[in-house]
């Protein structure tokens, strides 16, 4: 790249299963595939706009090894987590949107050295912030299909929530309305990287897991819908 060369605009778009990027796979054209550490990444065009769609897999080493390699590899500019999580608040019913406007991993615990719950060593934070101009598309996009949504923490960590207590503690310690397995592990490598984030999350079940085989396929298609409106509106 020369030095007075802008880099074109290019979104990379993370889901961690097939059936939250299967959509948006399908409508892409000009693909280009590529395999790094076993991610297929998607190179192409989707409404518009530039892109690369890959599933990452379930979980928070998963999904940073894919941020990374977005941002290292592919170049992207900007990173959009889509999919589905667990509702946190009552506000929330199945099919609902979550549009992060914040993120935190609930498992990190050094809490044995003093620190408070979910500090994030090194960084000296808790929450990491998404982007106010990817979130306000998003806020826009979602309005515009006339979804039900509110904006609000999204909580990370390896665990698959299923207790009530488990639940009620992400709500008091870190205020969230929903809860997921990669959004805040994306977010923190974003945030190393000084690359622009967000995080869109479709209810599939009230985040104890009862609901989440039959509507999971609904919800992913929720997001999908709200992806492609998101790029539109850039």
């Amino acid at each position: 790249m020369q030095p007075n060369e802008k880099m074109s605009e290019r979104i990379g778009i993370i889901g961690a299963m097939s059936v939250e990027t299967e959509g948006l796979l399908a409508e892409m054209t000009d693909k280009k595939t590529h395999t790094v550490s076993g991610v297929t990444y998607t190179e192409g065009k989707l409404c518009g706009r530039d892109v690369v769609v890959a599933t990452c897999g379930i979980g928070k080493v998963f999904a940073a090894i894919c941020a990374e390699a977005m941002i290292l590899r592919f170049e992207v500019t900007a990173l959009l987590n889509t999919g589905v999580a667990g509702g946190l608040s009552p506000m929330l019913e199945v099919g609902d949107v979550v549009l992060a406007d914040e993120v935190v991993q609930h498992d990190m615990n050094t809490t044995a050295l003093g620190d408070p719950q979910g500090l994030l060593s090194g960084l000296n934070i808790i929450k990491i912030k998404t982007d106010e101009h990817l979130l306000k598309a998003l806020c826009e996009a979602t309005a515009a299909l006339e979804y039900n949504s509110i904006v609000g923490a999204v909580a990370s960590g390896d665990l698959f929530v299923t207790k009530q207590k488990t639940k009620n503690r992400l709500v008091t310690e870190f205020d969230a309305v929903a809860c997921e397995m990669e959004g805040a592990a994306i977010g923190h490598v974003a945030y190393v990287n000084d690359i622009p984030f967000a995080v869109l999350r479709t209810i599939s079940d009230g985040g104890d897991g009862m609901e989440y085989s039959e509507f999971v396929p609904l919800a992913a298609k929720t997001s999908v819908a709200i992806t492609k409106e998101f790029l539109s509106r850039l």
